[in-house]
């Protein structure tokens, strides 16, 4: 099949397509999800290096997989989320030991001019705050409000109900609401 007949392709069809030995197939998903892969881990995680590591890992098991792969089950985005998270709340569960000035900030480039700046303080500020919430709080606010997941696809992806989900992200949004409160005018959205 033709490269760019394969980046029309399904997700679920690429899959298929590399469990039968199609490299082309293979490279087409990964330009498709791996980018999706590290942003979900670095956004759990806050390190760049680290989530490198969960989205290769992640990938790695996609194509173990691929071969036993049941269409029709499950979107592939979906179980590559559910295993994304995983990786990066485990990760995170080892790391408990680390005090919160010692873990690594996120990389957030160099700014040319002051509204970089802004945001890469806004963000780096979104980062903290996430750290601080409980893993699944977590991974519900990141699937939900920083991937744009509906509450059934995180339902999904976390293995709960969609009022679960509700809750956690709820619980969540309000628990990051509250610890940026006062940090408002700092972060630059009180000015002029």
């Amino acid at each position: 099949m033709a490269f760019d007949a394969l980046i029309e392709a399904s997700e679920e069809a690429l899959l298929v397509l590399y469990a039968n030995g199609d490299s082309a197939a293979a490279r087409a998903l990964t330009l498709r999800l791996t980018p999706m892969a590290l942003r979900v881990a670095t956004r759990m995680l806050g390190d760049g290096s680290e989530a490198e590591d969960v989205a290769q890992e992640a990938m790695l098991r996609l194509w173990r997989v691929a071969p036993e792969w049941r269409q029709g089950e499950a979107k592939v985005s979906t179980w590559l989320y559910r295993v994304v998270s995983n990786l990066a709340t485990d990760r995170l569960r080892k790391r408990r030991g680390v005090s919160l000035e010692e873990a690594a900030e996120p990389e957030d480039g160099k700014p040319a001019v002051v509204d970089l700046m802004i945001d890469a303080d806004r963000a780096e500020a979104l980062q903290v705050a996430l750290a601080s919430l409980p893993d699944r709080q977590r991974q519900a606010v990141v699937l939900r409000h920083l991937e744009g997941l509906t509450n059934p696809e995180i339902a999904q992806v976390m293995e709960i109900g969609v009022e679960a989900v509700e809750s956690l992200t709820a619980r969540g949004k309000r628990a990051l609401t509250t610890m940026l409160a006062g940090r408002r005018e700092e972060l630059g959205y009180d000015h002029g």
